[in-house]
């Protein structure tokens, strides 16, 4: 139980650590805002036509008599429209890393290079449309399971006191999960660790990545918070990728800014 305050502990000193590096905080921003207006339509979208389309796929119940249609159907959107949302929750993370593949590129490899004790980050020698195009088939393929979970909890929600007690708190752990492998793979990528390799490493320390991922998971409900966290949480991901592969930390080190990072 020790790795969930630990994991947690990667959390907050990434946060602290690109408060210490405005410049680095700034640029990062941007992704996560550009992905926030998309997420935000799409799910105005859903809360406006989402009845129509419950009533478009459920014509059996046309014929039900009142109040059964109506709280057959409210169920059905409500269920759409947090399944909507745990499913943007997912694929948030995935799709702002790869808008801003650039920005949090250079950010990882200035926070690996800030706890690293000779200064120096891992660097990769792919070109940049190589590497977009490996983080974007691996987080296809981390979408894809994500979503087979998604499916599954969505199910089960329909069981009595179970769907409404038990199955929330294993999809936020779930979340947390895939999160975390999503926020990893920016430093684990340019060390050249797959996505398998990457896999079995978080598996081997869920508690680690769950004292992570799952507040982390959490905080994204809020609106606009994922937009701020995100910067702090590629940070924090990278130093927890570090620990995954039993790489040397010099503590020091991860709150010493840059000078060129540190707003004026």
């Amino acid at each position: 139980m020790r790795d969930l305050g630990v994991g947690f502990g990667y959390l907050l000193k990434g946060q602290r650590w690109v408060a210490r590096h405005g410049r680095s905080y700034g640029f990062g921003l941007l992704p996560g805002l550009i992905t926030l207006v998309l997420y935000a339509a799409a799910l105005i979208v859903l809360a406006v036509w989402g009845a129509d389309a419950v009533g478009w796929a459920t014509p059996f119940a046309d014929d039900w008599s009142s109040p059964w249609q109506g709280l057959f159907r409210g169920f059905l959107t409500a269920v759409l429209f947090a399944l909507g949302l745990l499913l943007a929750v997912l694929t948030f993370t995935a799709v702002t890393l790869l808008v801003g593949q650039p920005f949090y590129e250079n950010l990882s490899e200035k926070a690996d290079a800030d706890v690293s004790p000779d200064g120096t980050a891992p660097r990769s020698d792919l070109p940049l449309w190589r590497e977009l195009w490996i983080s974007a088939r691996d987080s296809l393929r981390v979408l894809v399971r994500a979503g087979l979970w998604g499916v599954l909890l969505f199910a089960l929600g329909f069981l009595p006191f179970v769907g409404q007690t038990v199955v929330p708190v294993i999809g936020f752990f779930v979340t947390g999960f895939f999160l975390t492998e999503e926020l990893a793979a920016v430093a684990m990528q340019r060390r050249g660790v797959d996505l398998r390799a990457r896999l079995t490493l978080l598996r081997s320390r869920k508690t680690l990545v769950w004292g992570f991922g799952t507040p982390l998971g959490l905080a994204f409900l809020v609106p606009f918070v994922a937009v701020f966290l995100m910067p702090g949480a590629v940070a924090g991901a990278t130093l927890l990728a570090r620990d995954l592969l039993g790489e040397e930390t010099g503590e020091d080190g991860a709150d010493a800014p840059r000078p060129q990072d540190v707003t004026p």
